[in-house]
């Protein structure tokens, strides 16, 4: 049972770099549900885009699984179409966790638990690949390739669902949006010292992009259809497709 996420309520002389370490990890359903919003929406979308975008005999990619809620939700959603879910995190605590998680449910879809880094994972004769909120704890300048791996090992007809917080270029649209953003979390229940001290955490191991920047990387990764199918205030989520066919080269 998930615990209620009280890190940030005592008043520390130095806060640290934010991680995922077993204290997160006791008490990340409650912080993910009370910091972004539209969470739960996103995870019933990707259900609800599972059983559209999944293929017979392929490999479904849950890049930065955390406690396997998306995994669970599209392991519910695939109705025993033969297909199996690689589930991939950096945190031995979340790895073990979502493990649990998953045992808890049966299902005839296998689950293949991976603890290593995103970046080191092969792509291959995927249909449905699952960034929610990972991509922008990644180095920016290692953004480009990950998503040019992940269109490469997609199939024809594949989809990249990739959720993200983000920043607006608009300095008085940026303020108003993060004025909302702070009070969707006082009524949530956090303070103003939980806020502050939580946001130091996160300066500088987050690292957002605007909305234009996530769509010309998708572009240039080579997806041929991407928009945001879902925003909740400074949280997005985009869907990106390959092709269904390779088009052909045209002559100069």
């Amino acid at each position: 049972m998930s615990l209620k996420d009280t890190l940030f309520s005592n008043p520390y002389e130095a806060v640290g770099a934010f991680q995922f370490d077993e204290s997160v990890v006791a008490v990340f359903p409650d912080m993910i549900s009370r910091s972004v919003p539209g969470y739960q929406t996103i995870l019933t979308g990707i259900g609800e885009l599972t059983p559209l975008f999944a293929q017979p005999n392929s490999q479904i990619y849950d890049l930065g699984c955390s406690l396997g809620a998306v995994t669970l939700t599209i392991r519910r959603k695939l109705n025993n179409l033969p297909c199996q879910i690689i589930a991939v995190d950096n945190s031995p605590s979340m790895i073990q966790r979502a493990q649990d998680y998953c045992a808890a449910f049966h299902s005839e879809t296998p689950v293949q638990f991976v603890l290593d880094d995103i970046a080191n994972i092969k792509i291959e004769n995927a249909s449905i690949v699952v960034l929610n909120f990972t991509l922008q704890f990644i180095e920016p300048e290692k953004r480009q390739a990950l998503l040019k791996a992940i269109y490469a090992g997609l199939n024809p007809g594949g989809v990249l669902i990739l959720s993200e917080k983000i920043h607006f270029p608009d300095p008085p649209i940026q303020q108003a949006i993060e004025h909302l953003h702070l009070q969707f979390k006082r009524a949530n229940g956090y303070s103003e010292l939980e806020i502050s001290q939580k946001r130091a955490s996160l300066d500088n191991v987050l690292i957002s992009d605007s909305r234009e920047q996530h769509l010309d990387r998708l572009e240039k990764a080579g997806f041929g259809h991407a928009e945001v199918w879902l925003q909740a205030y400074n949280f997005v989520s985009f869907l990106a497709i390959k092709n269904e066919s390779v088009p052909r080269e045209t002559t100069p």
